[in-house]
């Protein structure tokens, strides 16, 4: 069985993990984009055995007495520099969706949710000059409950927003939002402890993010209309397979406000599905601090492309070392899924 899981994962690194690729001239299309995707480069599997830096960190805190709740855990959240960018009730959502199959859907925990937050400040401050950070803006996170008794929030630790982002990790202000997270963190459990997840994982040698470069066809000479009538197209793509959007950050106002004039646009749009989140919930409820994963959508003035990306679920595999089968399949299937979407919205 550990074989076949580890040829699954093989099999997913492979079709998961984009680069870039030289920009070459393309036919003028009449209703999609004019595109170049980012092809999969050669991936290594390297399995070393030890322990790497972890990618999830987890917080919990003892809620015997119920004094933390989901609007304690949003105010510490916001006395931070956060907003909440949703908050999502997935039990309920469980329940709905799979409750006539499965009669203990949404029963896992008493609470789970799924609570994106975004420090606006910094993350226009790291954008500006490492554009790819729109990939944690907003930055996932899930709270979660057994019982009750006790409450936990995962997160990444800034060791996995530096690798998914580029971003060094001694770069002043992703220290400085870590920080604020770490405080804000702390703030909504009280006497709560940190748990670094320290894995024996397979170590990519490749990317951690999927991308696409195209042109949007622009016959009226306004991007902003273009690239509404391209989410139309690629939104009603997407959601046709059952993936939905639930937070739209646009960060265009933020830039220009800071100073930072050098984008026609700059958008994020977070993607969940609930066939994929559903099953790998049960085992590792911690996986929300990558879900919703954020994809970025932006153009440079200076330049012709519109440029896209999307955190790879290859990130769920290697963050909380799912191996099994049950939960690793949907993961392999949606990244497939909304990769060739995605394509078929620009190629």
């Amino acid at each position: 069985m550990k074989k076949i899981v580890l040829s699954a994962l093989t099999l997913l690194l492979a079709m998961c993990i984009s680069g870039y690729a030289k920009e070459t001239a393309t036919p003028k299309l009449k209703h999609k984009a004019q595109t170049k995707v980012e092809k999969p480069q050669e991936v290594k599997i390297v399995n070393e055995n030890v322990q790497q830096k972890p990618d999830i960190r987890i917080i919990t805190a003892d809620n015997s007495q119920g004094a933390i709740t989901i609007k304690s855990i949003e105010q510490a959240f916001k006395n931070n520099g956060f907003d909440i960018s949703t908050n999502n009730d997935m039990s309920s959502s469980f329940k709905n969706k799979f409750g006539k199959t499965d009669k203990t859907a949404g029963t896992d925990f008493i609470i789970y949710r799924l609570m994106p937050v975004l420090n606006r400040e910094l993350s226009v401050k790291l954008i500006k000059d490492y554009p790819e950070f729109g990939l944690i803006a907003p930055i996932s996170t899930s709270v979660y409950s057994k019982d009750g008794s006790k409450i936990s929030i995962s997160s990444l630790s800034i060791n996995a927003m530096s690798k998914m982002t580029g971003v060094p990790e001694d770069n002043a202000d992703l220290k400085a939002l870590y920080a604020a997270l770490t405080k804000a963190l702390a703030e909504a459990l009280p006497n709560g402890t940190f748990q670094d997840l320290t894995y024996n994982v397979l170590k990519p040698d490749g990317s951690l993010v999927t991308r696409f470069t195209f042109v949007l066809p622009n016959p009226k000479d306004d991007v902003i209309e273009a690239l509404e009538a391209y989410e139309e197209q690629m939104e009603a793509e997407v959601e046709s397979v059952g993936f939905v959007f639930p937070v739209f950050t646009d960060m265009a106002k933020d830039l220009k406000k800071a100073g930072i004039d050098e984008y026609d646009f700059y958008k994020t749009v977070s993607i969940c599905n609930l066939d994929v989140i559903y099953p790998v919930h049960k085992n590792h409820p911690e996986v929300g601090a990558y879900a919703p994963c954020t994809m970025y959508k932006y153009k440079k003035k200076s330049e012709k492309f519109t440029r896209m990306g999307y955190p790879s679920v290859h990130n769920w595999t290697i963050g909380t070392q799912i191996e099994d089968e049950y939960s690793l399949k949907p993961l392999i299937e949606a990244q497939d899924l909304l990769e060739s979407k995605i394509d078929s919205t620009i190629e």
